[in-house]
């Protein structure tokens, strides 16, 4: 799962390979089993890191939606409890945030403290950044990315990670890039769906004109435009107008339109 590099001491690992992202894409299982696949793995390409997690915000919280281990839950819960902590405030601001040593650390309130107590002495968060779907300026006026959450890794050495940043930052890429494929495989599901229930919608309605040209002998127009006055009479959906139309003509109800499928 890991691409290498040859340097002078030896081949460096430096996270996934490209074949290997492609094929757990291709295989899309849902963007926390992903994100989880992910977590797993870099503790393992990681060297210093002992746990990994991924911060996200939904419906409002912020929630670990995946981690390597229950350690990792352990942490995470424990910065959200106090509303502070290195994957807090790089999910906030998209900022990297690295904590050399938790004992020692002055900020975020107690939670230095507390990860300490639990044997964490390095913590180092990188933000999962996307492009924003409809982007917004940021503080200095420019465009910017969205920040959707945080990759965390948690290390019971002191100055962990002091060589494995940059490594961190292509994870946190990968995991970011899962998340814009997710974000895009629900636009394009959502958009089906709506295309279907236009469709739907649309073959219900075409029913009924054809009654309403049948009995007036009028065109499609006329037809549409009287069914339309009836669903404003009524103050009933035009669809739930085209609906009882049918069922009261052919005595069952009208059966939904459907792609065709082209061999």
């Amino acid at each position: 799962m890991t691409e290498t590099t040859d340097t002078g001491a030896g081949r460096e690992r430096i996270g996934f390979d490209l074949g290997s992202v492609y094929d757990a894409l291709t295989d899309w299982r849902g963007l926390d089993s992903f994100l989880q696949d992910l977590t797993t793995h870099a503790v393992s390409v990681v060297e210093s890191a002992d746990s990994c997690s991924v911060t996200m915000r939904r419906n409002g919280r912020l929630v670990t939606t995946a981690s390597s281990d229950s350690e990792a839950l352990l942490l995470d819960a424990m910065q959200y409890e106090v509303e502070a902590g290195p994957c807090v405030c790089s999910l906030e601001n998209g900022v990297e945030e690295y904590v050399a040593d938790t004992i020692g650390e002055e900020r975020w309130g107690p939670y230095p403290g507390l990860a300490a107590a639990q044997g964490i002495r390095s913590v180092l968060a990188a933000p999962l950044s996307v492009p924003a779907r409809t982007p917004a300026p940021t503080h200095t006026g420019r465009t910017g990315p969205n920040t959707v959450g945080a990759l965390n890794l948690y290390s019971q050495k002191p100055r962990a990670f002091q060589g494995e940043r940059e490594l961190a930052r292509r994870l946190s890429e990968q995991a970011a890039g899962a998340v814009a494929v997710a974000e895009r495989i629900e636009r394009e599901s959502a958009a089906v769906r709506d295309l279907r229930a236009a469709m739907e919608n649309r073959y219900v309605i075409d029913q009924a004109i054809g009654i309403v040209m049948s009995r007036r002998r009028c065109p499609a127009d006329q037809a549409l435009n009287l069914l339309r006055r009836a669903s404003q009479g009524r103050n009933v959906k035009l669809r739930e107008v085209c609906h009882e139309l049918v069922l009261r003509t052919g005595g069952v109800p009208p059966e939904p339109g459907s792609f065709d499928h082209r061999n």
